[in-house]
């Protein structure tokens, strides 16, 4: 099919889309046909008869080869099937989080147990945990305590967890990062 110019089909500009029939800039093209058959190097034009002849598109499909690869397919049908194999890539990915827990150097111990076991829930789920703890006023006097209650943190967890930045003082504030084993 010879589509004509148009806004919906001007493929200069967009990196995701092919080029298709007279769009292709090579004069000479490697041909496919849609069975996968080879026919050969050949002229553009020839190429283009030959897919307007079977009712589809010769579409672009290796630009950088010398001579450039072009598969005689629908179009149409030929995106269809690169977005749904771009989501199914999509759907096999894991995206990773980083959840954080604020805990204060006086947090009393059930709070504590708490937050453990919301750790573990994060973690078992496969995100990474950022715990943050804050200091308020005086408590900046005895930073101490604030490190120790990080510790304790990571030995309660360390069957499960891998410490990706060690318990530090950043102004106010400490953190602790882990990810699961």
């Amino acid at each position: 099919m010879n589509r004509p110019f148009n806004r919906n089909n001007n493929f200069r500009g967009k990196k995701d889309l092919h080029k298709i029939n007279n769009f292709i800039s090579s004069e000479e093209v490697r041909v496919i046909l849609d069975d996968g058959e080879q026919l050969g190097v050949m002229n553009k034009k020839e190429a283009i008869s030959i897919a307007q002849g079977r009712g589809m598109d010769l579409v672009e499909i290796a630009p950088n080869n010398k001579p450039p690869v072009c598969k005689i397919v629908d179009y149409g049908k030929f995106k269809y099937q690169e977005q749904k194999k771009k989501n199914e890539a999509k759907k096999k990915q894991k995206v990773i989080e980083t959840k954080e827990l604020k805990i204060r150097p006086g947090t009393g111990d059930h709070d504590y147990q708490v937050k453990i076991k919301n750790a573990q829930k994060f973690l078992k789920e496969g995100n990474r945990v950022k715990f943050s703890l804050r200091f308020k006023g005086r408590e900046m006097e005895h930073s101490n305590l604030g490190i120790e209650m990080l510790k304790r943190v990571k030995n309660d967890l360390e069957d499960i967890i891998r410490v990706e930045m060690e318990p530090k003082i950043e102004g106010r504030q400490a953190f602790l990062v882990v990810a699961p084993k």
